[in-house]
């Protein structure tokens, strides 16, 4: 466990180049901000000529292949990727948005499927070969720095997911390294700050968090948590190509990291509405719809992706199938009184469940747990116990799931 945290820090904040996760509807027509000298913190004089990250041309014609990526058009927004490929097969950024579209096969299966794998890292490979001639050739070009920190992450990342740490630790380095250089062209564009604002949160909450590990974050700069948020706030709302990106993690931080419900929920509705047939961003929204007592909305996305999952859409499979599930089995339970409804969705999702082999706590759990407590209102010792008895195996033994599955196990002996 303590090998893996260790590699939070590295591979947590290395992602940062999404290029193309999530649109912001309320983007400016304009997909570069105006620059001006008080609100960034370096201003570069590197000669951009050729930068395609700086190219409005170039954006205006990736603005619909981003949108298809992260709304799970894969083939679509490939297409548009091997035109970009063919006008310029020396520049790293066509193959990696090439491998960008196999990470977002990836994720939403919760990064389990290694269908991709081989053609991710190919394309990974090849951003890397590229950007290392341009860098090689122009240690002042940041592009180059940008896309080998995004290539060497991504790397390092799915490296990490697959226990190869000696290929991620290698990985992960190399993209610290690259994402220094970078900071060079921050004044430039978004673009080039979204990394340095996930460093700056993360290099203080990982920490805060874990405490054994900050013996390893000594040998790392200083972070400055409020400047990352304020950062990824910036690039959220300013950047072309990582704007979405920086929403998703700003969302994910805001949600998870900061327990802030509310302020995450407007993003995750965004993202949803934005890419309606993305499976994480819609299974995302469903779950802040939960926890925020929005039912209406949650039972209408669970509906939702259900039907698209049992239509074989992309990015709609067992995860998300398994949130559905139980958000519908509860709302059944305790909104409507439906118990065998109820009891059908609770069902399905311990299948879903095992499917993913997610059985170690959460939905699993908290299906079983409900299935437990309607039989024994109906009165049904058998079905009671068999789910109490999954309950009690698995939930903390310092949680009232397990005192209560212990209890009715203890006073219903067979």
């Amino acid at each position: 466990m303590i090998l893996r945290l260790r590699f939070i820090l590295l591979l947590l904040l290395l992602p940062f180049l999404a290029l193309a996760q999530r649109a912001d509807t309320t983007r400016s027509s304009s997909p570069i901000r105006n620059i001006e000298t008080e609100n960034v913190d370096i201003m570069p004089t590197a000669n951009t000529k050729g930068w395609l990250l700086l190219d409005k041309d170039i954006q205006t014609e990736l603005e619909g292949a981003v949108q298809n990526l992260y709304n799970c058009k894969y083939d679509r927004a490939e297409k548009q990727f091997r035109s970009l490929r063919r006008r310029y097969p020396n520049h790293p950024m066509p193959y990696f948005l090439m491998g960008l579209s196999q990470w977002w096969k990836i994720v939403p299966t919760n990064i389990k499927t290694k269908q991709y794998d081989k053609l991710f890292f190919a394309y990974m490979d090849t951003t890397i070969q590229k950007a290392e001639a341009q860098f090689d050739a122009d240690d002042k070009n940041y592009e180059a720095c940008f896309f080998l920190a995004a290539a060497y992450g991504f790397d390092g990342r799915l490296n990490a997911e697959r226990s190869n740490w000696p290929k991620a630790t290698i990985s992960a380095k190399r993209a610290l390294k690259y994402l220094e250089l970078s900071k060079e062209a921050n004044g430039l564009s978004p673009e080039f700050l979204f990394g340095q604002a996930l460093f700056n949160y993360y290099a203080v909450w990982i920490p805060t968090n874990y405490p054994l590990l900050k013996p390893v974050l000594l040998l790392f700069p200083k972070g400055n948590k409020q400047l990352g948020l304020q950062q990824l706030r910036s690039v959220a709302e300013n950047g072309f190509y990582v704007g979405p990106e920086a929403k998703v993690f700003l969302m994910r931080i805001l949600n998870n990291e900061e327990n802030n419900w509310e302020a995450a929920a407007p993003i995750a509705r965004s993202l949803a509405k934005t890419y309606p047939d993305n499976g994480y961003f819609q299974r995302f929204y469903a779950l802040s719809c939960f926890n925020l007592g929005d039912f209406r909305e949650c039972e209408r996305l669970s509906l939702e992706i259900l039907s698209k999952l049992n239509q074989g859409m992309p990015s709609y499979e067992a995860t998300s199938g398994r949130y559905a599930t139980y958000f519908l089995g509860w709302l059944m339970q305790n909104r409507y009184k439906d118990f065998e409804k109820s009891k059908d969705y609770y069902q399905r999702c311990i299948v879903f469940s095992e499917l993913t082999e997610e059985v170690k706590g959460g939905f699993y759990l908290h299906s079983n747990y409900n299935l437990a407590r309607i039989a024994e209102k109906e009165k049904d010792t058998a079905a009671a116990r068999r789910y109490y008895t999954i309950v009690r195996d698995i939930a903390d033994n310092k949680s009232a799931a397990y005192r209560e599955a212990r209890a009715y196990l203890k006073k219903n002996k067979k």
